[in-house]
């Protein structure tokens, strides 16, 4: 047989490496735990871009709020860097009150009780009702709020407001019930509301029945 006739010996293929796979956004994604559902949400210096920090999140960075997170076995509280009685209300009692807002631990839980905290001191209406123009926004910004939590702390607040300050507190009222009525709407506040609005009128006197049932209608006195 000719040397032509011979089939030339094949050329061994060469394999090709296929692409490492990319492993998708979804991939890299973690998933959530279920110790995620124990624990309120908490703030994380470390975690992607920096969003615009609210007021109060900016002052209380700054170390402007004049107390600590103190963490408890069974409960945190407040530790004051100096008796609450001795603190200005002006501006503090105004922040802490802009900080209902907030939705992250642990600017709900110093915000919450630090307005608390405040308002029980020995002449705590002195030194509230000269700043109530400037409170009653800050609360309401709360009670509009579509996080319930958010809307419970704003409607605490208000309460222990007007506990502090008394009937001082009826020319406002105007600007917190109409988002009040609204929440009266809905099973989940309706209790919630109507306890809330009963106790504005134990602290408020006769004069605030007028103002309640002028934005609530239906509200009956626990007066009569």
């Amino acid at each position: 047989m000719s040397s032509t006739s011979r089939g030339k010996p094949e050329t061994p293929k060469r394999k090709v490496k296929s692409a490492p796979s990319v492993p998708t956004a979804t991939a890299n994604k973690p998933q959530p735990r279920p110790s995620d559902r124990l624990n309120p949400k908490t703030v994380d210096p470390f975690s992607g871009p920096l969003r615009a920090q609210s007021t109060f999140a900016a002052v209380y960075s700054k170390g402007g709020i004049p107390c600590r997170l103190v963490h408890g076995s069974v409960k945190h509280r407040l530790q004051w860097e100096c008796p609450p009685e001795t603190i200005h209300f002006d501006p503090l009692l105004i922040t802490l009150a802009e900080g209902l807002r907030e939705t992250k631990h642990p600017y709900t839980f110093v915000s919450r009780e630090g307005f608390k905290e405040l308002l029980l001191v020995d002449g705590a209406a002195e030194k509230a009702i000269p700043l109530l123009a400037k409170l009653v926004p800050a609360l309401k910004a709360a009670l509009v709020h579509t996080d319930s939590d958010v809307f419970e702390r704003g409607l605490n607040g208000l309460v222990q407001l007007s506990a502090a300050v008394g009937p001082a507190l009826n020319d406002h009222l105007k600007h917190l019930l109409t988002s009040l009525s609204k929440r009266l709407m809905d099973k989940k506040y309706k209790d919630q509301v109507m306890s809330g609005l009963q106790k504005l009128e134990q602290y408020g006197g006769k004069p605030s029945l007028a103002v309640i049932k002028s934005k609530v209608p239906t509200y009956s006195s626990i007066f009569s």
